[in-house]
């Protein structure tokens, strides 16, 4: 639990109030941090930079993935309920368009991530959840 907190710490610390910049500061970069800080190799980022949607889609079929999802799928983490996650855990939510966010468990159902409303990243409570995945 110890590395679970440091490791929320350490991403709140680097993403806290950043607004969303594709390829910078944005849902798969954070995801990526977070499990590195709890020791997980996270191959999120290898297949290169992006800076729009289409070209994060053109990353993610470079790896071999459809969805975020998937790529998460793909990294070998427990798929857990949403109901489960401790903090340091990736949770998926669905944007208004549907599109899938990752965000990262915090503590008590909150969670940190790129909120539409907010415009930048923060620490907020989801009303639903898509899936969940466990860090370590």
């Amino acid at each position: 639990m110890v590395r679970r907190v440091a490791a929320v710490e350490a991403t709140i610390a680097r993403f806290k109030d950043k607004p969303l910049k594709l390829g910078t500061d944005d849902c798969v970069r954070m995801a990526a941090f977070a499990l590195r800080k709890q020791g997980v190799k996270a191959s999120l980022l290898k297949a290169g930079s992006y800076s729009s949607e289409v070209g994060a889609r053109r990353v993610m079929k470079r790896l071999g993935y459809e969805t975020l999802a998937d790529a998460l799928d793909g990294l070998g983490l427990p798929d857990i309920a949403p109901a489960m996650a401790l903090p340091g855990d990736i949770l998926s939510l669905r944007s208004v368009e549907g599109d899938i966010a990752l965000t990262m468990a915090v503590g008590n159902g909150r969670v940190l991530g790129f909120w539409e409303a907010a415009g930048v990243c923060t620490v907020f409570q989801p009303v639903e959840y898509h899936r969940a995945w466990r860090s370590v």
